[in-house]
């Protein structure tokens, strides 16, 4: 798949008749509001075989074009490359997509084992219906081996609505997190209506995870979180509830989501983690926790210093990286998930805990804020095709931060009021996928559902195949 951006003058006609490809495929792959009208600076998806390679120190094109099974002359020929012998680290370049022409008396079946890949695979990159309905002359897209990884979502959806997104892109989860259950101070946990969602997701062969959190919107939790984490009967009496619920609603996983936790009760959070392991994992069920984005052991705040990275790697099965929210909604305008900052939380949990147990936290939703920002001035958030919707209805040019790897844009709404909206396209999915292919990461956990982003399950299920 091709990522293609937006100049000046460009229509969709145009941009279809270069890549060969049908206009209408663009319109329905990035859920274009309005296919007459294009932002200079927006990013659209082609559906055109092939992938992508962001050239490394070191790499050549005798190395690039081993890698994926090319010649030369292929690469040079796709990417217009007028000097072959001087690669810029950073610069991306196209990876055509390997073609078989059928002979007479080939099977699919043959095809397959040729290339080692699947007759499936080969059905589905193609679009055939009946294996056995393959002619000579046919020329076939052969899929490349993608990398396998775990996806998670939380949702706060209502049953309706969630069940609504799981029947859409429930094939491309791994697990399913409704968000989430309350602690009490007495070690009971605040109930919900799940079971419809939770029933939908089974369905489609997603596992349930059940998160319990001792933080609201409106509330820290800290000392609520103090008085479970420093009773040892209260950690007892939460695990058994959670249990409970796990065992009636079908959960598997259980996912601890504690913030704001006082730092002197960052032992004993790692003993209610290790509790949490000894009880769960004999009845087969995981445990996960939620980690605040640090970047070094003796980072200070209270969202940072009880969440002891070392610990929860070494207890937990696996942890969600929580790299989001730079651009908090009561903060200044910025990218919420800018990929630099993500990198240094990455590579820091990579020292302390292995790969395989990382997900890569993925908000899926913009913001806009009023310009000049008051502190304390809440942003609005919504989903990235509203943003782009935003920015058509009032003629914004899309800008990218090269070093967040982040769209944003402004505008002047009809109050006479700046506005300065960061929001996720293309570009910044393939960035966060390319960072978790970077360093072998288990996977990505998505906060949250509910905010249309077909850009973004549209190149996940390019770059991945998903573990179910």
């Amino acid at each position: 798949m091709i990522i293609h951006v937006v100049s000046v003058g460009e229509s969709l006609w145009q941009i279809a008749n270069r890549y060969a490809v049908n206009m209408n495929s663009i319109v329905q792959l990035n859920g274009l509001p309005d296919p007459n009208r294009l932002l200079v600076g927006q990013s659209l998806l082609i559906p055109k075989p092939g992938t992508s390679h962001i050239i490394k120190y070191g790499d050549t094109l005798w190395s690039i074009s081993q890698q994926y099974g090319l010649t030369i002359q292929a690469i040079v020929q796709s990417n217009q490359l007028t000097n072959p012998n001087v690669l810029y680290p950073g610069t991306k370049l196209f990876i055509p997509a390997i073609t078989h022409i059928v002979s007479p008396g080939e099977t699919l079946a043959q095809i397959a084992r040729r290339y080692r890949t699947t007759v499936q695979r080969i059905m589905e990159e193609n679009q055939i219906a009946n294996p056995n309905l393959i002619y000579p002359g046919t020329v076939l897209v052969i899929p490349r081996a993608k990398p396998t990884i775990e996806v998670n979502a939380y949702t706060y959806q209502t049953n309706d609505a969630a069940i609504a997104t799981l029947n859409e892109i429930g094939h491309l989860l791994t697990y399913f997190s409704p968000f989430a259950y309350m602690i009490r101070e007495d070690g009971t946990l605040q109930q919900m209506n799940d079971k419809p969602m939770v029933d939908a997701a089974i369905s489609k062969n997603i596992t349930p995870m059940l998160s319990i959190t001792n933080f609201t919107s409106t509330q820290a939790g800290s000392n609520l979180a103090n008085v479970i984490l420093a009773n040892p009967a209260l950690r007892e009496k939460l695990i058994n509830n959670a249990i409970q619920i796990m065992d009636t609603k079908d959960y598997k996983v259980l996912n601890i989501d504690f913030e704001n936790v006082l730092p002197a009760d960052r032992e004993n959070y790692n003993q209610f983690l290790q509790l949490a392991v000894d009880r769960l994992h004999p009845k087969g069920y995981l445990v996960s926790t939620a980690l605040a984005p640090k970047v070094s052991a003796t980072q200070g705040g209270l969202l940072y210093e009880a969440h002891d990275y070392e610990a929860h790697g070494r207890i937990a099965d696996f942890v969600v990286l929580m790299t989001y929210e730079w651009g908090y909604r009561k903060g200044p305008p910025q990218a919420i998930s800018p990929i630099n900052q993500m990198r240094r939380v990455v590579e820091y949990a990579l020292t302390v805990m292995p790969a395989e147990k990382i997900f890569l936290g993925f908000q899926i939703y913009a913001r806009d804020w009023l310009l000049p920002h008051v502190q304390g001035q809440e942003a609005e958030t919504f989903s990235p095709q509203e943003a782009i919707s935003r920015a058509l209805k009032y003629g914004a040019a899309i800008q990218y931060d090269t070093t967040a790897q982040s769209p944003f844009f402004r505008y002047v709404d009809e109050q006479g009021r700046g506005h300065e909206v960061w929001f996720e396209d293309a570009r910044s999915a393939q960035a966060k996928f390319d960072l978790v292919k970077q360093y072998n990461l288990r996977g990505v956990s998505y906060w949250a559902l509910g905010y249309p982003y077909p850009q973004n399950w549209a190149l996940l299920n390019d770059n991945f195949t998903i573990k179910k």
